[in-house]
């Protein structure tokens, strides 16, 4: 019996072992198991967050570059077209003051036209005046015959 008495020792030292084990050690052993598997599932599932984060991110810029060149495009559209506008305005002045300029000088002109045909009206009408004692010879009365002379004077 002995044997058996060895073997039943080693059977319930045995069975000690792994109710103690089981009872104390594994339980501490699968709890840092457990902990280090969820750490490891946290960290991968932070790194999917990070990953779809920076994809995000990366889709942000890229909207926010699209619209920043949009806008771009819109104001240096603006610039020209206030640019063309600019220049279209000032040709229209230039025209403007152009016309009134070449106004002026047909005014100026004109008036100097009238007053030189003013001029040589009175010429032509003394050189007449002139004329005509030289070949009559003799003395005019200017109060009898000025009414003449001025009807000259317009006819010239």
């Amino acid at each position: 019996m002995d044997i058996n008495a060895t073997l039943l020792g080693q059977s319930i030292a045995m069975a000690v072992f792994v109710w103690f084990t089981l009872k104390f050690v594994w339980p501490p052993i699968n709890a840092a198991i457990e902990e280090r598997q969820k750490k490891i599932a946290d960290g991968l599932a932070a790194t999917d967050r990070a990953e779809k984060d920076l994809h995000l991110a990366q889709d942000k810029a890229k909207d926010y570059l699209r619209e920043a060149k949009e806008q771009a495009s819109a104001i240096i559209e603006q610039a020209r077209k206030r640019e063309s506008k600019m220049i279209d305005e000032a040709v229209a002045k230039a025209n403007a003051e152009r016309e009134q300029i070449l106004e002026q000088a047909r005014a100026e002109v004109e008036a100097d036209r009238s007053r030189l045909r003013e001029e040589l009206r009175k010429q032509v009408a003394s050189l007449a005046v002139a004329g005509a004692e030289r070949i009559l010879q003799r003395e005019i009365d200017d109060a009898a015959h000025s009414d003449i002379l001025e009807k000259l004077v317009q006819e010239l």
